[in-house]
């Protein structure tokens, strides 16, 4: 299995590097990526920074928290530059277990407001993900769907569907929700909200939309991208009907969530990943990694005519580093609450 995991993550190199159409000479410099994003249209932005700075991209793609295994596994031997992933909790939990360094870059900085970025310089977020609700209209009563907290209402009985609580997502909105509200209400709001769940747990958020859309339940909790997929026919037509049978409700504010990146502890390339961090954080490079997955750059909306049909989003003022801070207890009160 390790050996089939090794020749996996080369293919993934090679592809890269070939449809770069850059000479593969030892003496070129290079930046190795160790990504959590899964998305084609990533690569225009690696090909883009490789044309403009000659540095070549070498790129494997894993899940998240098997990457994080990874740096762990390979130590000083690790081939990481760069480390890509997604969620607040995955960014900051890779800070607390020292795969990264600090960084010191007046661009990063000056790219990445507040809120969005380390204290300590080890990490900067590139693009925003907002959890938003979907619901069904003809399954229940949007207009009285305001905030996440409306779905441990009583009347929503049998209604609610949510995706798992292995999902970082949710467990990056329940740490908001700690910040914001307190133990004690988020406690409540767990117990009303899993109470009211109609059906088992969900292994994703498409999922979630898809049976919002037939009437197996009425509203559920999802990144908002999701729906822009669907609806832009990522996905196939059939998604396409499905997600147009939807509602899209924006909590005010509302729980925003990131991708982000930051140097490995022992990267070899180092001035390289910290250019193409500062590429990537860049008005050009954030808004090339999230206008075609329709994720929102680090400063503004995405400008997709689907996004942006929406609606506005105020972000709340919890920062991401206090998200990861609660993720551990975030995990124990879901745990608590009956959220499998």
């Amino acid at each position: 299995m390790q050996k089939f995991k090794k020749l996996f993550y080369s293919a993934l190199t090679c592809t890269f590097l070939f449809n770069l159409n850059l000479p593969s000479y030892s003496t070129q410099r290079e930046v190795r990526v160790y990504s959590g994003r899964h998305y084609n249209t990533d690569r225009n932005v690696y090909k883009k920074f490789a044309e403009e700075t000659g540095i070549k991209v070498r790129l494997i793609e894993a899940a998240g928290i098997s990457l994080i295994e990874r740096l762990k596994r390979e130590g000083k031997n690790s081939q990481a530059d760069l480390i890509l992933l997604v969620d607040a909790a995955r960014i900051t939990n890779a800070a607390k277990l020292g795969l990264l360094q600090k960084i010191e870059s007046e661009s990063l900085e000056n790219a990445v407001p507040e809120g969005l970025k380390d204290k300590s310089k080890e990490w900067y977020a590139l693009t925003r993900r907002v959890r938003v609700m979907v619901a069904n209209p003809k399954v229940v009563d949007v207009s009285k769907i305001n905030d996440y907290t409306d779905l441990a209402d009583p009347s929503l009985k049998g209604k609610v569907c949510l995706r798992n609580r292995k999902s970082p997502y949710n467990q990056s909105l329940v740490a908001n929700q700690i910040v914001n509200k307190g133990q004690e209400a988020t406690k409540n709001w767990l117990n009303g909200m899993i109470s009211n769940v109609s059906q088992p747990f969900f292994p994703g958020d498409i999922s979630i939309i898809r049976a919002v859309s037939k009437k197996k339940c009425g509203v559920g909790i999802v990144n908002h991208y999701y729906v822009a997929r669907m609806l832009a026919g990522v996905n196939g037509r059939r998604d396409v009907l499905y997600a147009k049978k939807t509602a899209v409700l924006i909590p005010s504010p509302a729980h925003v969530n990131i991708s982000a990146g930051g140097i490995a502890k022992f990267a070899e390339n180092k001035a390289e990943a910290v250019k193409l961090l500062e590429y990537l954080a860049s008005p050009a490079g954030s808004k090339g990694l999230a206008a075609p997955t329709f994720e929102h750059p680090l400063k503004e909306v995405n400008q997709n005519q689907i996004v942006r049909e929406f609606g506005e989003f105020t972000p709340d003022k919890v920062t991401v580093e206090q998200l990861g801070d609660n993720n551990s207890l975030a995990i124990k009160m879901m745990k608590e609450s009956g959220w499998d």
